[in-house]
């Protein structure tokens, strides 16, 4: 359930040129096989003062809930993250992180999980939130392999993914042609498996999610409600 939550965060829209960012909010429901239970996420994208944009998330559940945020810059063709907030509660033990990017002395500091955090800071490094918006960005600019270097605690990792091809999801707002996109990760470390659907016609809103935990576990989430570009998302009937 603890990846669950932060696979929900997953759950993002761009609009349909990936290089003009606009305001967008989405929700999303969530459903897990071993649990009878379901869960709701909601995502927004706000334009701030000074060239600043906010990234927002927060998921409710039975037992839990998640809230995640960052603030950044877009300049030309990158993202440059500006802080990040994140909490966890009900799932054991409470998680937070708090994290700012100094690029003018080119350092990332904070907390996660009360440990300082102190990182080097270099072009093209994001936090756990940014980056999927990075991920949507190069899913629309026709990539067929990505990745990222990504402040994950107090370190900073690599989150691959490749394209695997077209697919029609089905959708509470009906059929989505969308381009699945899968994490590549090394099989001899792990056997988690996660799978994203982005919705082509539709900024590249992400439609589905499905994880596979190394247990057996599977979550899948789909979107419930949709606004790209001021615009209520509906798929066809058939």
């Amino acid at each position: 359930m603890r990846r669950l939550l932060f696979l929900l965060a997953c759950a993002l829209a761009l609009p349909a040129h990936a290089f003009d960012l606009k305001p967008f909010s989405a929700t999303y429901t969530a459903d897990w096989k071993q649990m009878p239970m379901s869960g709701s996420a909601e995502r927004s994208l706000t334009q701030q003062q000074d060239g600043i944009w906010k990234l927002e998330f927060n998921a409710s559940m039975l037992v839990a809930g998640l809230s995640e945020s960052s603030t950044f810059r877009y300049q030309g063709d990158a993202f440059l993250p500006v802080s990040y907030t994140y909490s966890r509660h009900g799932l054991g033990k409470s998680r937070g992180s708090k994290l700012s990017f100094d690029w003018a002395n080119k350092k990332v500091t904070g907390t996660d999980r009360k440990d300082p955090v102190s990182l080097p800071l270099d072009r093209g490094l994001v936090d756990k939130s940014t980056y999927q918006l990075l991920l949507q960005h190069d899913v629309a600019d026709g990539k067929k392999s990505m990745s990222y270097q990504v402040v994950d605690g107090d370190e900073i990792d690599t989150y691959d993914f490749r394209v695997i091809g077209e697919e029609r999801v089905r959708t509470q707002v009906g059929l989505i042609d969308a381009i699945k996109v899968e994490r590549v990760r090394d099989p001899t470390k792990s056997s988690r498996k996660t799978e994203l659907w982005f919705a082509k016609n539709w900024g590249y809103l992400l439609v589905r999610l499905y994880q596979m935990e190394t247990d057996g576990k599977e979550y899948q989430i789909m979107l419930k409600e949709g606004i790209v570009e001021g615009k209520p998302v509906k798929g066809s009937s058939n």
